[in-house]
């Protein structure tokens, strides 16, 4: 019996109530948690640089989008 997500979500969880998904879902999440998975890439977190270039370039951006002559 080799069924995918997909399979089991249309032909089982699709048919639960709202209440019944979250109450899944949960148990799912709790389970992977428990496990301590490593399921995370590394090479796609956002380092410290990242984040102030970042910032840097949204503040630039405001300040070209909103000029002080408007102040």
């Amino acid at each position: 019996m080799s069924n995918t997500a997909q399979e089991i979500y249309s032909q089982v969880v699709c048919n639960l109530l709202p209440t019944e998904r979250l109450r899944l879902a949960t148990l799912i999440l709790n389970e992977l948690v428990d496990q301590n998975l490593s399921i995370i890439d590394q090479n796609d977190t956002w380092t410290e640089q990242d984040q102030l270039d970042l910032a840097s370039f949204s503040l630039h951006y405001a300040a070209s989008i909103f000029p002080e002559s408007l102040e």
